[in-house]
């Protein structure tokens, strides 16, 4: 890989000067290596930004000096990347901690009017500052793509926050269906779906049956859940697993820890550090990429947790 290096000096008065060929330095992504050196990777673009910062340190009554090299010693190219990744992953993480902000209050149903409005401004600000990260992340960051989806999360969670019905007042949410419920969910489950079947089956309702609608629908045809708007579903950061381990008082601490791991293979926001979850998420991708029926998806799936639980109760 080839580099920039950009070597800097520049008088001490006025201030100014320094602060914004610092300033801009830092806004176009280079790194400092050590005192007034500077570094990028070479691409047409980022050679373009440091002529012109050059030119630009010249008219100051500064000193500027850009080379190409091959390698910065003693330093290796994957050392080099990590001083990226790690700028990078830093300002990719304030936009995570800002998405999940506003994702604990976006399925509030207290949430409306001038409220959602607020929580728009906030979204559309993080998503800026995602596309100037974005622009400057020129060894992609593994956060990167963590930080996105978030965002795409939170935005859809917003618009279906923005286009539900508001209520007459706040009521009080509803008792616990009864023992033989049909429980409604949208079709080709995934994760979320099929442990949270998986839960009700095994923990609340052992009579419990299970049928799937369109969101339209799922009322009509019995008590939906891991539907937009629906009371067993996302509620703040909570994905519907968890939303059910609330409502039904589970305690047990295998069924915690699955939580972890189905919020996290879920939503992919980084809240709970689970291994495990790229491997479940996986299982339940290629279960669906072989069974074209709901109704079978759902029962293998579901079988899939309980191996999963019995693992996870024989380490304990």
């Amino acid at each position: 890989m080839r580099w920039l290096t950009l070597l800097t000096a520049l008088p001490p008065k006025p201030t100014r000067h320094r602060v914004g060929v610092w300033r801009k330095l830092q806004r176009m992504g280079a790194v400092r290596l050590r005192g007034s050196a500077w570094i990028l990777p070479e691409t047409p673009e980022t050679t373009e930004r440091f002529q012109w910062l050059v030119q630009e340190i010249e008219s100051v009554r500064g000193e500027a000096t850009l080379l190409r090299v091959d390698r910065v010693e003693p330093m290796t190219d994957d050392e080099l990347s990590a001083l990226f990744h790690k700028a990078r992953g830093a300002e990719y993480q304030a936009v995570i901690h800002g998405c999940r902000e506003v994702l604990s209050r976006v399925d509030s149903r207290v949430v409306v009017g001038t409220a959602l409005a607020k929580l728009r401004t906030r979204l559309d600000a993080q998503k800026r500052e995602l596309d100037r990260i974005a622009a400057i992340d020129y060894l992609p960051t593994p956060l990167g793509r963590r930080a996105t989806t978030l965002w795409e999360t939170v935005a859809a969670r917003l618009r279906a926050a923005e286009a539900r019905p508001r209520a007459a007042g706040r009521g009080r949410r509803g008792p616990l269906p009864p023992r033989g419920t049909i429980w409604v969910t949208r079709p080709r489950p995934h994760i979320d779906r099929i442990a949270s079947a998986w839960l009700i089956k095994r923990f609340c309702d052992p009579d419990a049956r299970f049928a799937f609608a369109d969101a339209a629908d799922a009322k009509r045809k019995g008590v939906p859940f891991d539907v937009l708007g629906a009371e067993f579903g996302h509620h703040g950061e909570d994905c519907t697993f968890e939303t059910l381990v609330k409502r039904f008082g589970i305690k047990d601490r295998r069924v915690g820890a699955i939580a972890e791991i189905v919020h996290e293979a879920d939503l992919n926001d980084g809240k709970y550090s689970r291994a495990e979850a790229i491997g479940v998420d996986l299982a339940i991708r290629a279960l669906a990429e072989g069974i074209g029926d709901d109704d079978e998806l759902l029962e293998r799936g579901m079988a899939l947790m309980d191996g999963f639980y019995a693992l996870l109760k024989r380490r304990s």
